[in-house]
């Protein structure tokens, strides 16, 4: 990959063209910042919070499995536990580039034991979660292709995928506009704090087609506020 200076800003110029795509949603592409900006000027509390944190763009999940098996290890555990977990997955079962690791394909997981993720810090409960979503029948390519309700329908049909991890792939994999994780204990205190209301579900309506950049404005906007 070569990175060079310019006038309008910083130019990526991946070494392989395949990498375009994957590369524009790592760093958020598809995010409209542009209308949300314009959106947001007309909301009090946004407003604030697209200034202080302007040209934020939430990153994203190339890889639908990795998406999902990224929240199932999430679940009830601080992030940083979560991370701990994920870098022993990755060291154990992903293929090595250089001294580097990438995700473990969905095809390497479903050959595992649940009893070897749990090696590397899963609990029982996660581990089978995770290698029955490996092994399962569910095309994870074809969800882009449906809307939302179907998208979460799908998922929470699986073992392991709850309406939380449902709500962050729309939100993180696929930048579903209206995903809004409601049940994120996060967001539950980010909308206390700058909306003075305990449930989530009671604001949604009122970002209009920006639910999902809203959610993430307000996470971030708690976690530096002043």
């Amino acid at each position: 990959m070569r990175i060079d200076a310019a006038e309008e800003g910083v130019r990526i110029e991946p070494g392989e063209p395949a990498l375009v795509e994957q590369v524009r949603r790592y760093l958020g592409g598809p995010f409209d910042l542009n209308g949300f900006a314009a959106f947001a000027a007309t909301e009090p509390v946004l407003a604030g919070l697209v200034e202080r944190l302007r040209g934020l763009r939430p990153p994203l999940a190339p890889d639908p499995f990795e998406a999902l098996v990224t929240s199932i290890t999430a679940q009830q555990v601080s992030l940083r536990a979560a991370f701990a977990i994920r870098n022993r997955l990755i060291r154990a079962f992903g293929e090595p580039f250089g001294r580097a690791y990438a995700f473990p394909k969905r095809e390497r997981i479903a050959l595992a034991e649940p009893a070897e993720l749990v090696t590397v810090g899963f609990s029982r409960r996660k581990a089978v979660y995770t290698v029955g979503l490996a092994r399962s029948d569910i095309d994870l390519g074809a969800l882009a292709s449906l809307p939302d309700e179907q998208v979460k329908a799908r998922l929470v049909a699986l073992p392991g995928i709850g309406e939380w991890t449902a709500d962050w792939f729309l939100a993180r994999h696929l930048a579903r506009p209206n995903a809004w994780p409601a049940g994120d204990l996060g967001l539950r205190k980010a909308v206390l704090h700058f909306y003075g209301v305990s449930d989530p579900r009671a604001l949604k309506g009122q970002f209009s087609r920006f639910a999902n950049l809203a959610a993430h404005y307000l996470l971030v906007g708690l976690r530096v506020r002043a």
